[in-house]
């Protein structure tokens, strides 16, 4: 019970709440973005409405998921105000110019164009609706930008220096803050998630309609385009993934440590899956490689790395046995498994998407796997944050190689001084009941889209003259009446026309 008297780890456990609540939402949107673009481009190419239907089938879930995502997202930025509201007065200078350009420059893009989307259909040109769709999925990956310079700043923080009185970080230099040593490897490393997250939920619908044998044309299109995009989104994550381990190697080498359960200078070994024994410091595990990690973050397999030992005598912040060993170490080799799952359920969706006809498609189990496979990208994503976040600790912002001398940042003193434990309570348990209800409200209508499933939008209807209206009444009445009464009119209003 001593931790719900400690009003730093009481203020942490608030905000890792609401960011994994909001984090739901936002891998849904962009991916479901890129989706919603790739059909509309389908679209203008065959002007068949079935794939108009897709295409407003899918801005009714961004649209939704993008509106929960706003009003889930907004208590992050008032509890920098509160809960942390020393943290914010050291990074103020920093913080406040990506934060701005994500809301003038990302949001209002994507809002705008969203409106067209949404209510534009018959209203512009089908090349500018089809750029709309495009910036709308622009815009959400710019906001993502904004956001993980900001997040990126705190892991590898550069381009600034203390100020005179050491109270605050002032920026020295705007693009060394924004693309610091780890901005470009953390954003295309999470873009490409949210994209595999996108693409199976493509899969994971199309297989609901594949079971009720239902909305054949979606199955024939989304099964596909959502391997095509989970598939080249999965492959480049390797490749992000090895920047990404490169750039905690270098810059944040306790995380790395703890990542492996590494206490003494060595090798670093890959493991399965395995516990951290916290007390004689060492790693229970069935299956290890020798090595490995070593290998992923610099091609050698006898790099040596140190331990947090090692690191514990050189920094006086760092006290072992407080750090999250065991949650950082859980929480890599949950994602490491969750990539492994995404790789099994990739190779069913091929088989489902180009086999043949029979097959996957047919197959029981693979529709249900392949209809809660969203699933495992969402874990691996949530497990990756959590390692990334819990990894920095005890630091907000990391004392990084690229840091000038002074940015740095406890967690225990960036917390507001004048929060207590009881409110930092009371306001934990009024989010939750808010954001359940909020999820759950989500969930019903989200279901409820599924279950109509695309509805055929029709081309433009013709302009209908007065005259042939006219006669569509006399033949169905026989009163010529109406027919001379509509020719007056049209008289009348070919007269004004040239007058």
């Amino acid at each position: 019970m001593e931790l719900f008297a400690d009003a730093a780890f009481l203020a942490r456990l608030q905000f890792t709440f609401v960011v994994i609540v909001h984090f739901i939402f936002v891998p849904l949107s962009i991916g479901m973005g890129l989706i919603m673009a790739i059909n509309e481009t389908r679209y203008y190419k065959s002007r068949d409405p079935k794939d108009a239907a897709i295409t407003k089938f899918w801005a009714k879930i961004f649209t939704t998921t993008f509106a929960i995502g706003v009003a889930t997202g907004i208590t992050m930025e008032f509890s920098f105000g509160t809960n942390w509201a020393d943290y914010s007065r050291f990074v103020a200078d920093i913080f406040g110019a990506p934060l701005a350009a994500e809301a003038l420059l990302a949001f209002f893009l994507e809002s705008v164009f969203l409106g067209i989307v949404l209510l534009g259909r018959n209203k512009v040109s089908p090349k500018f609706y089809l750029v709309s769709t495009w910036l709308v999925w622009f815009g959400s990956c710019l906001s993502a930008l904004w956001i993980l310079i900001a997040n990126s700043w705190m892991q590898t923080p550069a381009g600034a220096e203390l100020s005179a009185d050491g109270t605050k970080a002032v920026m020295t230099d705007f693009l060394a803050a924004a693309f610091n040593p780890s901005t470009l490897a953390r954003y295309s490393h999470t873009v490409l998630a949210v994209l595999v997250v996108g693409g199976f939920t493509a899969i994971a619908i199309a297989a609901y309609y594949l079971r009720k044998d239902k909305h054949n044309h979606f199955v024939e299109k989304m099964i596909k385009t959502g391997t095509v995009v989970a598939l080249v989104s999965t492959c480049c994550l390797l490749v992000s993934a090895h920047s990404s381990a490169v750039v905690v190697a270098e810059q944040q080498p306790a995380k790395l440590a703890m990542m492996e359960g590494h206490y003494e200078e060595g090798t670093l070994p890959l493991y399965a899956v395995g516990w951290v024994d916290t007390e004689e410091e060492e790693v229970i595990a069935p299956l290890s490689l020798p090595g490995f990690t070593s290998f992923l973050a610099t091609g050698d397999f006898e790099a040596e790395y140190p331990g947090l030992n090692d690191i514990a005598e050189e920094n006086s912040d760092i006290v072992v046995e407080e750090l999250p060993v065991q949650a950082v170490f859980q929480n890599y080799h949950l994602m490491v498994a969750m990539f492994g799952l995404i790789c099994v359920v990739l190779l069913v969706a091929l088989f489902a998407a180009f086999g043949k006809k029979g097959g996957a498609r047919k197959n029981k189990w693979a529709q249900r796997l392949l209809m809660i496979s969203p699933l495992f990208p969402m874990l691996a994503i949530m497990a990756g944050w959590l390692t990334a976040e819990l990894g920095r600790q005890p630091y907000v912002v990391y004392p990084s190689t690229s840091a000038g001398e002074g940015i740095e940042l406890l967690t225990n003193n960036a917390i507001s001084q004048s929060v207590t434990p009881a409110e930092l309570i009371l306001t934990l348990l009024l989010f939750a009941v808010v954001y359940v209800f909020i999820v759950f409200a989500y969930a019903r209508l989200i279901r409820r889209f599924v279950k109509e499933g695309p509805e055929e939008v029709s081309e433009p209807e013709e302009e209908v003259t007065v005259n042939e209206a006219a006669e569509t009444v006399v033949e169905a009445t026989g009163d010529v009446a109406v027919l001379e009464g509509s020719q007056n009119s049209a008289a009348t209003t070919e007269e004004r026309q040239g007058e």
